[in-house]
């Protein structure tokens, strides 16, 4: 591992400091976690974001959506 030097402010650090106490973990193994957690929530984004351009660029058509619809599982009210 790697250590590194991180600015960050006083009050974020404090509340960092109780998750990590709370957790029982501490502060470094709270922070690999969250940035570790950050970082899949942003590739999540982009391959959302890659499939919402895919689907812009080719429509779907009326006959491509009734093939779903006739397998799609709707919950009941």
């Amino acid at each position: 591992m790697e250590t590194i030097q991180v600015v960050i402010g006083k009050e974020l650090l404090r509340a960092a400091d109780r998750a990590a106490r709370r957790l029982n973990q501490n502060r470094s193994a709270l922070i690999r976690e969250a940035v570790r957690e950050h970082l899949e929530r942003l590739n999540v984004r982009e391959l959302e974001a890659l499939d919402r351009r895919g689907y812009e660029k080719v429509a779907e058509s009326a006959e491509d959506l009734a093939v779903w619809e006739k397998v799609a599982a709707w919950p009941e009210d």
